[in-house]
This record gives structure tokens, sequence and C-alpha cells, in this order.
């Protein structure tokens, strides 16, 4: 194999890593193998090469028998790996809006943003379909937005909306409105008997952004 081609797979495979671990975040080598169909020792030389990269770190945990296991993770470091939105423009039109307008216009601006995506949405999100569909197609959408989203049936007729990526999330963290008038966005495309409760949040810390969304007993 030539060594162009020896390279290209290796990258292939990193980038592989990188995805399972933005998905389904810390993991220890075994599993990623399992995952990805190659060696334990394989996948090993593969994060100690994203760890000098400052891509991945990992912790150890103890385990029943023998010596801890090494769990990874992305650094954030990794997040430019991922699309970000513009997040410098962003920030410059944030700044700017805040300038000139005041609080008041950058919060007309975030008025504006959702009823552009509420209108949007909805016109996706059909008023008369199951919930489960509904969840679906919100994940699509967003998923499509650069949020790699995906759903999880919790029972009960409950779900889990988890976000792995965040594209706005540098214009969230300058300014929290963002991700209150998203959370006030999925209320209102999932309809009056839907219950959506934030439970993780990436400006919070947490690796992801997760919604439990469940109907309404009333």
């Amino acid at each position: 194999m030539a060594p162009a081609e020896i390279q290209s797979r290796e990258s292939k495979t990193r980038r592989a890593i990188v995805k399972l671990l933005k998905t389904g975040g810390a993991s220890d080598a075994s599993r990623l193998a399992a995952r990805l169909g190659l060696t334990a020792m394989a996948v090993r030389q593969h994060l100690y090469q994203l760890q000098r990269e400052k891509l991945v770190t990992a912790e150890e945990k103890p385990v029943p028998l023998g010596r801890p296991a090494k769990y990874w993770h992305l650094t954030r470091e990794a997040d430019r790996l991922f699309p970000d939105a513009y997040a410098e423009v962003s920030l410059a039109l944030i700044e700017a809006v805040g300038d000139a307008f005041g609080e008041a216009g950058l919060k007309r601006v975030l008025q504006s943003r959702y009823a552009r995506q509420r209108a949007d949405y909805s016109t996706r999100i059909g008023r008369s379909l199951p919930l489960k569909e509904k969840v679906r197609e919100l994940a699509r959408i967003r998923t499509q937005e650069g949020y790699m989203a995906e759903v999880k049936p919790l029972g009960k007729g409950a779900f889990l909306l988890a976000e792995n990526h965040c594209p706005i999330c540098a214009a969230a963290t300058a300014c929290q409105g963002f991700c209150t008038t998203e959370l006030d966005l999925f209320r209102a495309v999932l309809g009056p008997g839907v219950v959506v409760e934030r439970t993780q949040h990436i400006v919070s810390g947490d690796r992801r952004c997760a919604y439990r969304i469940t109907p309404n007993p009333e």
C-alpha cells in the first residue's frame, strides 16, 4: 500500500474516532475498537496521535479488576473540527448591534430570528403528526443546521433530543438569549400538549445540549 493511501486511511479512522467521541461522549479504546471493527491497540495508537494534536484527552477510571481504564474525550480544541456558523462574524455582529441599538435592539434581533425559524420549522413539522414524528423531523432539521442531533426514546411516550454540537456556541456564550429563544422555538413547533425541558447545556459546561420531551398529561 502506498504511503499516501496509508495516511489517508489513518486520517479517515481518526475522523471516525472524533465523531464517535463527539456523539457518544467519553469512551475507552476497547469500545471504540468494537464500533470501528479494529483492534484496541490500533485505536490506542490513533488516540495517542490525536492526544499529541491536543484534540483528545484521557482520564482514568477504576475498574473491578486490573489497572484503571482510560476514558477518552474531546478537548475544546476539537471544536474547530466542526461547523461553527462563522463564530467571529456572529460575535462581531452581536457586539455591533449592542453598541448601536443597546439591549432592546439585540432583543428585537433575537425575536426576528425566532419568528423566522418558527415559520420555517412549522412548515416542515406538521401539527397533526404524532409526537414521535415531530421530534424526529425536528432532529433532522437541527442536524441539517449543524447541531448533530439525535433522538432517543425514554419510555411512556417521552423522548430525549440530544444535540452533540452547537454551531452558534460562541454567539450563544456571548448572548444567552439565543438559547432561550431556541427552547421557546421547540415548545412552539412541538405544540401546546408537550413539555420541553433542557437537561444539558453546552454553554454551562456540558458536552452537549439535551432536551427531555414529554406529552403533557393535562
